[in-house]
């Protein structure tokens, strides 16, 4: 893989169950969590899947012109290379979610990772822990994931969770 593409698992094509509205839910390849109960095990290796290039991952959201979410897999195992997808959407005013198998805190803490986080709306963050499964969770699938609201936890130094209301 080089920078100008990323290891795709699957694109689903407006979804609703990645965050509000229709949206476009990029799979990315890579994670080495591997979380027990995990939905998406199949991402786990991190040359699942196939490269796409920006372009023809572009070519696919703005044909659906629906928001995006990124999910896995875990995104942030790409995070060099997720880094200019995301400035490119975030330029096109595209709104950005992204589920992540680690915490805003360990994120914030890494040199790569951390980079993403101002070009990502709303981070779900956290590994799966099936003891911790609660049907009718709002966008998540274990209670100790949490919907963070990136632009104001960064601007207030402190975790604030998005909610419908936000």
């Amino acid at each position: 893989m080089n920078k100008s593409t990323l290891r795709v698992v699957d694109i689903v094509e407006g979804t609703s169950v990645d965050g509000p509205g229709l949206r476009t839910s990029i799979y990315l390849a890579g994670c080495d969590h591997h979380c027990p109960g995990c939905h998406n095990p199949s991402t786990w290796p991190h040359d699942a899947g196939k490269d796409m290039t920006y372009e023809e991952i572009l070519k696919i959201i703005d044909y659906n012109n629906f928001d995006v979410t990124f999910s896995g897999g875990d995104p942030l195992y790409q995070a060099q290379s997720l880094l200019p997808l995301l400035q490119m959407l975030k330029k096109a005013g595209r709104g950005i979610w992204c589920y992540t198998g680690f915490t805003f805190e360990q994120i914030s803490a890494h040199p790569e990772m951390n980079k993403l986080l101002q070009y990502i709306d709303v981070l779900v963050d956290g590994p799966y822990i099936s003891e911790f499964r609660k049907p009718g969770l709002l966008f998540r699938g274990s209670s100790n994931q949490r919907l963070i609201d990136v632009s104001k936890s960064l601007s207030s130094n402190k975790i604030i969770e998005w909610t419908r209301d936000n």
